[in-house]
């Protein structure tokens, strides 16, 4: 055992050797291992600002600390590797307040087109109706107004108001009214295209009208107190309106004032037969065709309130009767004689294909 010692001792004192030269090539690694790491250039953009940064550091958000480069919240960069410098270009949120469809919104954008940023919100461009044009850039406390509009034909239905006609009537006391015939609306179908923004209707194009059913006229008699208490036997004319004894109502389109005489069928160059082919009775009125054409249907009342011609229709012609001339026909040749010359005013009620 004596004789192995110095050999055991011996082989101890190697191996301590070993690892003390183990621990120095370590440590030797260790401190030469920062200068053996590259360093990185880096161009931070950050807006107008340009920043120029050199480091050990490759992760980009270490390298934003160390610069001293502060991130707020929905900030985002993007970064572009190059061979020894490297790009870090930052997109700061801008706050943009969008008003869509009722509700308001907080988004944040990022120097974009509003037609880009609409798109990534997702709200469709080809409906909507923004307040800018659609290439502006955004910018931070912008506000759009983003309108949701929709087109469409549509085909409804419009009440016609019904008009109101007043008529003197001398049986009736002073200032009383009367309602003669009750005033009834209309109906109008209508066909349009309407356009809806949000949902309310902005506007209404009619493009088509048809009148399914006329109004009938609201007829009220206001009394005169010249003959209250007795029977009125002589027509109610109010403003476009008629009231005959009857309680029948005609409406005329307008007047005009005429010479009246009268004739007979046995007046010289006269029978029964007019000029368009009907046979006179009451109600035939001879006139020139240039001025009241044919099948014009009248009511015909003297100027000087004393006679009443009434309801008649424009179906003969003569020699004498041009221009604002009527002759009237009657049954004998006294009445004529007596209704003599007068001026009379016509009430046009439109052409008509009626016979009695």
């Amino acid at each position: 055992m004596q004789l192995l010692a110095p050999f055991i001792l011996k082989r101890k004192n190697k191996s301590l050797r070993v690892l003390i030269l183990m621990l120095i090539v370590a440590c030797m690694i260790s401190s030469m291992a920062p200068t053996a790491q590259a360093e990185n250039t880096y161009v931070i953009t950050d807006g107008n600002a340009v920043l120029v940064h050199t480091t050990y550091a490759t992760d980009p958000a270490k390298v934003l600390e160390e610069a001293g480069v502060a991130l707020e919240e929905n900030d985002l960069y993007t970064t572009e590797a190059g061979e020894h410098v490297s790009e870090i270009n930052i997109q700061r949120a801008q706050q943009v307040t969008v008003f869509y469809r009722g509700q308001t919104m907080q988004v944040s954008a990022y120097t974009e087109s509003v037609e880009d940023l609409l798109n990534r919100l997702g709200i469709a461009s080809d409906a909507a109706r923004v307040s800018v044009d659609a290439e502006t850039k955004t910018y931070d406390g912008m506000e759009l107004k983003v309108d949701y509009v929709v087109e469409a034909n549509e085909t409804y239905t419009l009440e016609i108001p019904f008009e109101t006609a007043y008529c003197d009537d001398p049986t009736l006391a002073l200032g009383e009214e009367k309602i003669l015939v009750e005033g009834v609306p209309g109906q109008m179908l209508c066909r349009a295209n309407v356009t809806y923004v949000n949902g309310q209707k902005e506007t209404d194009k009619v493009y088509e009208e048809t009148v399914e059913k006329e109004p009938v006229t609201q007829v009220v008699a206001v009394g005169t107190g010249e003959a209250v208490g007795q029977t009125n036997d002589k027509p109610l004319i109010g403003d476009g309106v008629i009231v005959l004894p009857t309680g029948e109502v005609l409406t005329y389109t307008h007047t005009d004032q005429f010479l009246a005489t009268a004739y007979t069928h046995t007046d010289a160059g006269c029978d029964t037969i007019t000029a368009n082919g009907a046979t006179v009775k009451w109600g035939v009125v001879a006139i020139d065709p240039k001025v009241v054409p044919y099948g014009t249907r009248m009511f015909i009342v003297s100027n000087d309130g004393a006679y009443i011609y009434g309801l008649s229709t424009a179906e003969d012609c003569g020699g004498g009767i041009q221009g604002h001339r009527l002759d009237l026909y009657m049954e004998t040749y006294d009445k004529c004689v007596q209704f003599g010359v007068r001026d009379c005013t016509v009430y046009f009620l439109g052409r008509a294909n009626w016979r009695e």
